[in-house]
């Protein structure tokens, strides 16, 4: 099988076992190009749910990777993608959120152009609506780029569904985990825009998963101060500021990092300041 092409996907998961086998369910029933051959690294994050009992079970291919349940999303892709790489020389690396379930020919979609050295991300839309949910961004990082059936250049990426290839990670490398949960998808998009990597967003929708677009509890007026400050210093948040401000130094540049440090604790100390979206 020397000309086959090998993909490693990388998934993290926690405590959410139907969405996390509905993606693995849509992922084996896609219809993958010829030559082309995908294996799944999935890691569990302290799961207490039985998620790796039902994949053992249902999915057995699937290369099972247990976390202690303080990995969340980047540093539990991060660990996949580490042991990816040490398990064999993938030509592709594909980000997968567990929460997104690929249409059957996303993988076309995807490698409908190959690049040597370029990212592809994948769109996704409300299977309620229709609407763009996650993607490609352009400079303006609150406006994603919709699929116009043509490979569109982007600046920043969600990291729900993305094509990397061996060269990019051989430049790039893995995930940066100073990052717990968010932004490091954007930190990844970012860093490789100013390497000269060309990051695209594929010409079709690759899938559907619902937005997650309401109000964050640290933004919250019904919410206590002290729970919204409880809430912004979570790991999980968005905005958690000592590694938001490492991204926004790193991207925006340290007067712009000082400045959205400060005003993310004013908007959670008096959120009423600001309008909510």
């Amino acid at each position: 099988m020397t000309n086959s092409i090998f993909i490693a996907v990388l998934l993290t998961c926690h405590n959410r076992k139907e969405k996390t086998l509905a993606c693995l369910k849509a992922l084996y029933q896609c219809d993958v190009p010829e030559n082309y051959i995908f294996e799944v690294f999935l890691v569990d994050d302290g799961s207490t749910d039985g998620t790796s009992e039902v994949i053992g079970h249902k999915f057995p291919l699937v290369n099972l990777i247990q976390g202690d349940g303080n990995l969340y999303w980047n540093r539990g892709m991060h660990l996949a993608w580490e042991i990816a790489s040490k398990a064999k020389d993938f030509d592709y690396y594909l980000w997968l959120n567990d929460d997104t379930f690929l249409t059957k020919e996303a993988f076309h979609t995807l490698l409908s152009q190959t690049f040597a050295k370029a990212i592809v991300c994948g769109a996704t839309q409300s299977k309620a609506t229709h609407e763009i949910t996650y993607g490609g961004f352009g400079k303006n990082p609150d406006r994603l780029i919709a699929p116009d059936g043509s490979f569109q250049e982007s600046d920043y990426c969600n990291g729900n569904c993305v094509l990397i290839p061996r060269a990019v990670f051989k430049v790039l490398g893995n995930l940066d985990p100073v990052f717990h949960h968010a932004v490091g998808d954007f930190d990844y998009s970012g860093r490789a825009k100013k390497m000269g990597i060309e990051l695209f967003v594929a010409p079709q929708f690759i899938g559907t998963c619902e937005s997650h677009d309401s109000v964050p509890k640290w933004r919250s007026p019904s919410v206590s101060i002290v729970a919204r400050l409880k809430s912004l210093y979570s790991a999980s948040s968005g905005c958690y500021p000592p590694e938001f401000f490492v991204f926004e130094k790193r991207h925006n540049g340290f007067f712009m990092a000082v400045f959205h440090y400060f005003s993310t604790h004013l908007r959670a100390i008096i959120p009423q300041l600001w309008k909510i979206d």
